[in-house]
């Protein structure tokens, strides 16, 4: 049985559950973050960046405002206000047959944006270290 992957992960967004991306995440999953130049590749490394992004992203605010999906994969639009800068973004998920996430891309914009979530996602990396 597959998994819904969209499902589940609006799901988790709700009850922040950073445990449960252990199952939905595939093992080789590729993460693009939209603050580092190369792809993340791993589970371990993945789950490390979106433990992180559920703290900086998802505060009362937070909200999903457009979804546009497809047979694998699916556009979620998103916006959030983070201390007083009104962020707009998207994540890009694409998963396998089983539906465990196999790419996850995050786009932000404005640049007033990308600057403030590279500084408080590189707080959050580096308190994990």
């Amino acid at each position: 049985m597959s998994i819904d992957t969209i499902g589940t992960w609006h799901q988790l967004v709700r009850d922040r559950n950073i445990e449960g991306l252990d199952n939905l995440l595939a093992d080789e999953v590729v993460f693009h973050s939209p603050v580092v130049h190369t792809p993340q590749v791993g589970k371990a490394i993945t789950k490390q960046y979106l433990a992180a992004a559920f703290h900086v992203f998802f505060n009362p605010s937070f909200a999903y405002v457009r979804e546009i999906s497809g047979k694998r994969d699916a556009l979620l639009e998103f916006q959030v206000d983070i201390d007083g800068i009104k962020v707009n973004g998207a994540d890009l998920i694409k998963w396998d047959e089983d539906g465990r996430i196999v790419d996850f891309k995050v786009m932000i914009r404005p640049l007033k944006a990308i600057n403030l979530i590279a500084e408080k996602m590189g707080e959050m990396l580096a308190a994990k270290r």
